[in-house]
């Protein structure tokens, strides 16, 4: 029986298919879209099977020249993309509070104290850190327009409308789904680094700015109606951090100069939306009673509230324009400029208390409580900036200057000579760099990156996260440069353990640190490690990566304990599930049992932005589902492994590496096959976002990033890095006699679950038969049987799944989910053979030779099957 979901969901979609349609014929004619209609109908029957339809979108796609394969992309691009906010839409109104409803549901089962309660949220600490993707290829322009069909469809759907109203929401449709057609949806130039960082201020004005006030006015009436505990008005539960501009790992786009320009304009627009805030707070509150501290404060005013905010709207006003002066070469006073959070919040918590001791409470709780709580969240500088940069560029400053001054190279020194060096200079009075010495451009680049976190606030600032950290020295490295370079306060700084290795030394690297008295004082009790999932994956394979990750955490967790600090885990997640993307809540369940006592921060990349916080409804969904899940684990942690679990998983994480890296390291047809079977070679040369594709331009598969690493084997729906080697490992292990154990931990495990939970997802989204069809046009001959092995593996890994979950089918027990991928399956269908023809002629080409339309047709297709996959890398 066809559900509610299913039906509404599917009429909205064939909606706005109609009236992309429409569009269609209004430019191009009735043939052309009788052309597109054709197009969709073979692709939905070659979908369900039809062998006889697939033959005619290949014969199709042939016939077509170069500017109507562009047409054709760009129609199921776009119907992909209407696919999907029609999904959004749906699902932003779909129990925005069943998150919050599960979580106290809980709470009242479990009986737990209102004191139990308030102790848990009071530890709330949700760090969501906003990431560029790398293949992320939206135009700011055209996701505006789908903001605004998302509320259109929104109030459709919702709203009691006479015929008129609705004939002209119909119209505002047709109108934004024109205007999306007649727009270009892919950029002509890489976007830079300055672009991403504007993208993630819109994402904060348009959307986050109202949904985080929203949710946590939710969040307090449930709590003072459930356990008559109230949320300070001052908490900051949720805030955000962001690596756009400041994330250079591997980009060298990202300067100095970057790094700065995109603190002054984070500042600047969180001056801007402040100004408009607080003018239209000081246009309500207009009363005359107050306290006798706001009277002392203000003097004999008629309007004492007004007189006290007047003020704060002008320093607000002041810096939106003098960063704008600045930014355009003219005078500005930085001394007219707002610089802390608190030159606002002290103000305004004095409004709030002489409201409240006024009897104007339910005014203080409105307007004005939602303006503390995004200072508290946003503040004055929108969100804080964290800096990541490669540990061997540290270590080339450090080789530079012990060369020059007659010290040696400290490139060649052991891992004990560099500390005791390390140490000498963090603790020595006299500086380190002479002031004759002309370092190298690379060098010079991360000085001046340390200088510009000098020359501002640590307010605006994150963390300072080191890739491919593999030593104690790593760290105290950053904390000498940016010591010597002027930093007066303690910036946290983060090891990113990436690696399968570095993963499995991070607790013997943390030792190390915390047995040092100096770091220890350094840190103040506080310390953050970042957690690769991306990376470590990618050199392992899926199920020992996970293993590992679990295992480090574990350790880590033990550490902190044992010496007294608080231990925050960043967790460097994609979207993807090849990148360690799960569902938030089985994402924060199966972490070790006390992982989040030191707070909860993440990476939210690029699309996955959009997916949760593209909308207020969706950011007030996304949010309660993390809230939700982290008060839930911290009340009730999942349990500990088992002994016997801990043995079996130690086994299959071994056994999945060793088939993965077996294909993917040791057999020399892999890269040959990878190059050809999968656009990799094409996403290089796209300005698909403003990071190059790998770390170092000359390198091999080797120093390709994981994220079009991912994004390439995703394109063909082959997804191997996803599943290559997981499920041959479980059941090797299950061969062994280990069936009911396997079946204990599938039932009892949370972190288990997972793995089998992401696999589920896994082969709902992967085809081999699409597959098949890329190798049978691109793939030469004597590789063809490469794929036919892997697309083999990948059948026998379906059933040992179904097998071992007791299913029939994939994602039985997620038949939403599962719908929502097949209504997207079908439309997908013909940009995968439509894709595979392109390369095709795209591989035709000489190698000077340059088509421009091929070009931009195959960055519609990548972005459209992006979106219908509804992840990239």
């Amino acid at each position: 029986m066809q559900s509610h979901y299913d039906a509404q969901l599917k009429d909205t979609v064939r909606y706005l298919g109609k009236t992309l349609g429409q569009t269609i014929k209004a430019q191009l004619g009735n043939d052309w879209l009788e052309k597109i209609e054709k197009v969709r109908l073979d692709g939905r029957a070659s979908f369900k099977g039809d062998t006889d339809c697939s033959k005619n979108l290949k014969e199709t796609f042939k016939t077509m020249s170069d500017s109507e394969l562009l047409v054709v992309a760009r129609a199921f691009a776009q119907f992909l993309n209407l696919g999907n906010i029609a999904e959004q839409e749906y699902n932003a109104g779909l129990d925005v509070d069943a998150s919050i409803d599960s979580l106290f549901s809980h709470l009242d089962k479990a009986e737990l104290s209102a004191l139990e309660v308030e102790e848990a949220v009071a530890k709330l600490d949700i760090d969501l850190v906003l990431t560029a993707h790398p293949t992320e290829v939206f135009r700011r322009t055209l996701i505006h327009k789908h903001k605004e069909l998302a509320y259109c469809l929104k109030s459709i759907h919702h709203e009691q409308l006479s015929d008129t109203e609705r004939g002209r929401l119909e119209t505002r449709i047709a109108d934004l789904i024109s205007q999306a057609w007649h727009t270009e949806e892919i950029r002509s130039v890489r976007p830079t680094p300055v672009d991403e960082a504007r993208w993630g201020f819109s994402v904060i004005e348009n959307s986050l700015w109202d949904a985080v006030p929203e949710f946590l006015r939710d969040l307090d009436e449930r709590l003072q109606h459930d356990y008559s505990v109230k949320l300070p008005i001052d908490a900051a539960p949720i805030h955000f951090s962001s690596w756009m501009g400041g994330d250079r790992d591997g980009n060298p786009f990202v300067t100095a100069k970057v790094t700065e320009e995109v603190l002054l304009l984070a500042r600047r627009r969180a001056a801007k939306l402040l100004t408009m805030d607080l003018d239209r707070l000081q246009v309500e509150l207009s009363m005359n009673d107050c306290n006798d501290e706001l009277k002392a404060a203000v003097g004999e005013q008629y309007e004492p509230y007004r007189a006290l905010l007047r003020p704060l709207v002008k320093r607000c006003a002041d810096t939106r324009d003098g960063i704008y002066d600045f930014f355009n070469g003219r005078p500005y006073d930085t001394n007219e400029w707002i610089s802390s959070n608190d030159e606002l919040l002290e103000p305004l918590l004095m409004c709030y208390r002489s409201l409240c001791e006024s009897g104007l409470e339910v005014t203080a709780n409105g307007m004005l409580l939602d303006t503390i709580r995004r200072v508290k969240c946003f503040g004055v500088h929108l969100l804080r900036l964290d800096v990541r940069q490669d540990s061997q560029r540290h270590a080339d400053v450090l080789s530079e200057v012990t060369r020059y001054l007659g010290l040696g190279d400290y490139a060649h020194w052991n891992e004990a000579d560099k500390q005791a060096f390390l140490l000498r200079e963090l603790s020595s009075k006299r500086p380190l760099f002479p002031r004759c010495w002309e370092p190298s451009e690379d060098v010079k680049e991360v000085l001046d990156t340390c200088k510009v976190i000098a020359s501002h606030s640590k307010h605006g600032f994150g963390i300072y996260t080191i890739s491919m950290a593999s030593e104690a020295s790593d760290v105290m490295a950053v904390q000498l440069l940016l010591q010597e370079m002027g930093v007066d306060w303690p910036m946290p700084v983060a090891p990113l353990f990436e690696t399968l290795d570095d993963l499995n030394n991070s607790p013997i690297v943390m030792r190390k640190l915390l047995s040092i008295d100096w770091y220890r004082g350094y840190i103040q009790g506080k310390q953050f490690v970042m957690i690769g999932y991306s990376d470590s994956a990618k050199d392992a394979g899926a199920i020992a990566a996970g293993w590992a990750q679990y295992e480090s955490q574990e350790a880590l967790v033990a550490l902190a304990e044992e010496f007294d600090i608080k231990l925050t885990l960043f967790h460097g997640r994609g979207g993807t599930i090849g990148r360690g993307g799960l569902p938030a809540h089985a994402a924060i369940h199966s972490q070790p049992p006390g992982s989040l006592d030191g707070g909860f921060r993440v990476t939210e990349q690029g699309e996955t932005i959009r997916y949760k916080f593209g909308m207020p409804l969706l950011a007030k969904r996304s949010l309660g589902i993390y809230t939700s899940a982290i008060i839930e684990a911290m009340l009730f942690p999942p349990p500990a492994p088992k002994d016997e679990w801990r043995e079996l998983m130690k086994a299959m994480a071994a056994k999945g590496r060793d088939f993965y890296r077996g294909v993917v390291r040791q057999d020399p047809e892999f890269v040959p096959y990878f190059r050809v079977a999968t656009p990799e070679q094409e996403l290089g040369k796209l300005p698909l976002g403003s990071r190059p594709a790998k770390r170092k331009p000359t390198g091999g598969i080797e120093s390709l990033r994981a994220i079009p690493w991912i994004f390439a084997w995703a394109q063909t729906r082959l997804v191997l890095p996803a599943w290559l080697g997981s499920m041959k490992a479980i059941e090797a292990v299950r061969q062994e006699g280990n069936h009911e154990k396997l079946q204990e931990m599938r039932e009892n495990w949370p972190f288990f679950q997972s793995r089998l939970s992401m696999l589920d997802m896994v082969f709902q989204k992967a085809d081999p038969r699409i597959s098949a069809e890329y190798d049978d046009r691109l793939v030469p001959d004597e590789l063809k049987h490469f794929g036919e092995g892997l697309r083999a593996e990948l059948q026998e890994a379906i059933k040992l799944q179904l097998d071992i979950n007791g299913q029939a089918d994939i994602m039985e027990a997620d038949p939403q989910g599962k719908e929502s991928m097949n209504i997207r399956a079908q439309y997908l269908e013909p940009l995968h053979f439509l894709q595979i023809e392109l390369l095709s002629r795209l591989r035709q080409l000489e190698d000077d030779e340059h088509d421009a339309t091929l070009d931009k047709a195959m960055m519609v297709a990548i972005s459209g099957i992006a979106i219908g996959m509804r992840n990239t890398g």
